[in-house]
């Protein structure tokens, strides 16, 4: 059982390393998203720099990897559903197919919350639905995407934490927050200097 964990742990990090925005960016754009705005592999950056079409389709994308991730080893081994979702949102940053320097695991942790409540908890209302709202709240107030997200999945944490028991549900959603919210270090230094960058479009 330990090997068939640590191979869907490898098989997540993996999946979470295709880099969508690379991938589309260079197939329908001929554009090198890391070369432009933030240089950082994630839905945001693609939307900034290829317009939003392709930003939302990165967004779904790496949303959907967590999301399979997490689907698959419910059906086949279940044990190794968080940790393999984990390892999926680390790929996602650190993906070894371009040269480790990935995105923030917004949307792959959002694909993870939804994956945990609809086959895990059977909450996905909780999950995924209100942090979502949180999310899009917080953005339509402050109009940062760096903000919104580290909310928004905080507010997953602590809803996870009062609202079910599964501790290894719940500590795994706390370790993607601290993960997320260490990812955007330096939009929260932005923040305080009040230089983030806003949105236009809500």
């Amino acid at each position: 059982m330990i090997l068939k964990i640590l191979l869907a742990m490898i098989l997540g990090y993996l999946f979470g390393s295709i880099p969508w925005a690379l991938v589309i960016g260079k197939v329908f754009y001929k554009t090198d998203v890391r070369n432009y705005g933030s240089g950082n592999l994630g839905g945001t950056n693609a939307g900034r720099v290829l317009g939003k079409k392709a930003g939302l389709t990165v967004i779904i994308l790496d949303g959907l990897k967590a999301f399979f991730v997490v689907w698959l080893c419910t059906l086949w081994i279940p044990q190794a559903a968080v940790p393999a979702g984990l390892c999926c949102c680390i790929g996602h940053c650190f993906p070894v197919f371009a040269g480790f320097r990935g995105g923030k695991a917004v949307a792959t942790t959002y694909g993870y919350l939804l994956a945990a409540g609809l086959f895990a908890t059977g909450q996905p209302v909780m999950m995924f639905v209100i942090p979502l709202l949180i999310f899009l709240i917080t953005l339509k107030l402050s109009k940062m995407v760096s903000l919104s997200s580290i909310v928004g999945i905080g507010s997953a944490a602590l809803l996870t934490t009062f609202c079910q028991s599964d501790w290894i549900i719940t500590l795994s959603i706390w370790i993607l927050w601290l993960f997320v919210t260490y990812r955007h270090k330096a939009n929260i230094q932005r923040i305080r200097n009040h230089t983030e960058k806003k949105i236009t479009w809500m």
